[in-house]
């Protein structure tokens, strides 16, 4: 990608996310959020059909910067999430108020989407890595969208509590639904 291109990205991403904090996302118009980054409206639209897709490509690069990606999952029952778990789920607990809205009943679909998608891949590389007999009579992509919707469905509802439990706690049920309605005797 041009240097210039990826410049300019990279400010109306940041200046989505400033604003976000201080306003709500259905407040920030195209015009404000060019002109915090510092462009023209002409310019939001040469990299960017509208808001949601902003706000995805923001948030998929603020979880790469914050090297938030989704731990590797191992998909063997154990009494403890995977390293990397509350890391993962930290990105979300500092941009709270911004995936509430943007997972919650009038958000973006393409958020959700991007995410589901993410979450997808980490779920079929998991099944790969661990050779998990639990998915053999079923496709890959029905288990690993099946298992993407519940762990989406987790961090939408623990976001929507109020005050927000800790990421460690919302780990703790996130590995309990990957795992499954099975035998938790071992999960705390």
């Amino acid at each position: 990608m041009d240097a210039r291109v990826e410049r300019t990205r990279r400010a109306l991403q940041g200046a989505l996310l400033e604003l976000a904090r201080e306003r709500p996302f259905d407040e920030l118009s195209v015009s404000l959020i060019a002109e915090r980054a510092g462009v023209n409206r002409s310019s939001f639209y040469q990299h960017y059909g509208d808001r949601d897709e902003l706000l995805a490509d923001a948030l998929d690069a603020a979880a790469d910067a914050a090297g938030a990606s989704a731990p590797e999952l191992e998909l063997v029952p154990t009494g403890r999430p995977p390293e990397g778990m509350a890391h993962f789920l930290a990105h979300f607990a500092d941009h709270a108020e911004l995936y509430r809205r943007a997972l919650g009943p009038r958000g973006s679909a393409l958020v959700v989407a991007r995410l589901r998608g993410r979450v997808a891949a980490l779920v079929r590389e998991g099944v790969a890595r661990t050779h998990s007999h639990a998915f053999d009579e079923m496709p890959i992509e029905v288990a690993a969208g099946g298992l993407a919707g519940s762990i989406v469905g987790v961090i939408t509802a623990w976001l929507e509590l109020d005050p927000l439990p800790d990421v460690d706690v919302a780990a703790e049920w996130l590995w309990r639904m990957v795992l499954g309605p099975g035998d938790t005797r071992e999960l705390p």
